[in-house]
């Protein structure tokens, strides 16, 4: 029982990058009804992003997020105007396609240009940063990361739901056609929906740096997860994916002290166990 309390704080401060990782994810949902396949893989162009400010120009991830928040902001935004938007308003399964095939072709290209090796940061400011609480061990780099992720979750849940802008957002997410007939830019917001989305992404990936190993295929289990927790928490509350991150974070540091291989394992028995029991996730309404 003594590792318990260890377990439970790192599956806590693992959740808070969990509930960043996802909130891109449900917000694009949450204004435009649209899933984003390709989230896994911008979360790995994230974490590239943050090593390489670390390898060619020695920025440490804690201060390099930005960047890859910008960075993946920008892509955001080039695949909203490059493809979702002249899809937007056609079937669905145009949708799904293109966003599987961004998936693909960003997997495919991050093989081609950094090829399939991993990539991870040494010598991070935080990495010899620890502190002990009652016997529970915190590393800076985990207890950092985490704060970061905390910090930005909360600032764009503050967005959308205390700023003007921000309401615009949610006003277009419940009914586009009634938010045009009211001088709202449609195009300009779900713009926006996507630039946040990838910086949000973005920073995610960054700060996974601390303790991650960054790859072409780091896209697919950190995107599935992503996945289960916008589903649990509900599609479209960032709120719900914060809950949701956290305790996703918690069942994994758990299970992992008994069965390590099966963390994985154990949030999709989550995920099926609370959409069986309540269909529209923790917090969502549809």
């Amino acid at each position: 029982m003594s590792e318990l309390p260890q377990a439970l704080v790192n599956g806590v401060l693992l959740g808070a990058v969990f509930a960043l990782a996802a909130v891109g994810l449900t917000l694009v949902f949450g204004v435009m009804d649209v899933v984003n396949f390709a989230h896994g893989e911008f979360l790995m162009l994230g974490m590239y992003a943050g090593f390489f400010a670390w390898s060619l120009c020695g920025l440490d991830p804690m201060v390099s997020f930005p960047i890859a928040g910008v960075v993946i902001g920008l892509l955001g935004l080039a695949v909203y105007r490059g493809a979702i938007a002249r899809v937007l308003d056609g079937p669905p399964l145009n949708q799904v396609v293109a966003t599987f095939g961004f998936m693909v072709l960003l997997r495919g290209a991050a093989q081609f240009a950094f090829s399939p090796d991993t990539r991870k940061v040494t010598g991070s400011w935080s990495e010899n940063v620890r502190f002990e609480v009652g016997g529970v061990i915190i590393g800076g780099p985990q207890l950092l990361t985490a704060i970061g992720a905390v910090a930005c979750t909360v600032a764009v849940s503050w967005f959308v739901d205390r700023t003007e802008t921000g309401t615009a957002l949610r006003a277009v997410g419940e009914d586009r056609a009634a938010a045009a007939l009211q001088g709202l830019d449609v195009e300009k917001l779900f713009s926006l929906a996507w630039v946040i989305a990838g910086a949000t992404t973005g920073v995610a990936g960054a700060l996974l740096m601390n303790s991650y190993l960054a790859s072409p295929e780091s896209g697919v289990t950190l995107g599935l997860i992503s996945f289960v927790v916008v589903a649990l928490g509900g599609f479209g509350s960032i709120g719900g994916a914060a809950a949701a991150g956290l305790g996703l974070g918690v069942v994994q540091g758990v299970v992992g002290i008994y069965a390590a291989n099966y963390t994985l394992a154990a949030a999709m028995l989550l995920f099926l166990v609370v959409v069986i029991v309540r269909p529209q996730g923790l917090v969502g309404t549809r």
